[in-house]
């Protein structure tokens, strides 16, 4: 993706989590993100293909960073030399859910959330969830992938509801509790 490209996306994200701030998803527009962001229907339409599709894109882009080759240091969290570590990604999502908390909450509430959430748990069986079964022999690694994303969804929502805690105690929460162990 272009420079044009990335600011023009970059631009989208912002005037749409701003809005989702101020009010329920399903009372934001396409024109109301057009106008706040500064850009016309047909560039909108170039990047995304519906308004539920930025919102699937707004969880990709979490994800896409996260599990990045190439991490780099953040203003409020390092995980540039963690490689491809369980805890250390895990933590990594939870810091940027954190961060994303005054829009996400919103998001959440409303019948779009279940978009986010349903791509959360995608990126998470796919690149968490072989990491964290490895090793477990009698069950099928799709049922696996499954029970390891719905309980990471599950956790972010309680933690919505719940934000006293750190990223990194809610990861300790949910490693203690997904550890998985053999079949007897």
């Amino acid at each position: 993706m272009d420079r044009r490209q990335r600011k023009t996306r970059e631009a989208v994200f912002a005037a749409f989590t701003g809005l989702l701030q101020e009010r329920p998803y399903s009372s934001i527009t396409v024109q109301e993100i057009l106008d706040r962001a500064d850009v016309g229907r047909s560039t909108f339409y170039a990047h995304f293909e519906t308004k539920d599709a930025l919102v699937v894109a707004l969880c990709a882009e979490i994800a896409d960073h996260v599990f990045s080759d190439e991490s780099t240091s953040e203003a409020t969290h390092d995980f540039s030399g963690a490689g491809r570590n369980v805890e250390a990604e895990v933590t990594h999502i939870l810091y940027h859910i954190q961060e994303s908390r005054p829009y996400l909450e919103g998001l959440l509430k409303s019948g779009s959330g279940e978009l986010f959430m349903a791509e959360l748990r995608r990126r998470v069986a796919d690149e968490l969830a072989p990491e964290l079964s490895a090793g477990i022999e009698g069950v099928p690694t799709d049922y696996l992938a499954n029970h390891v994303a719905c309980d990471f969804a599950e956790t972010v929502r309680w933690w919505m509801r719940s934000p006293q805690y750190s990223p990194e105690e809610v990861c300790r929460f949910f490693l203690a509790t997904t550890r998985l162990q053999p079949v007897l």
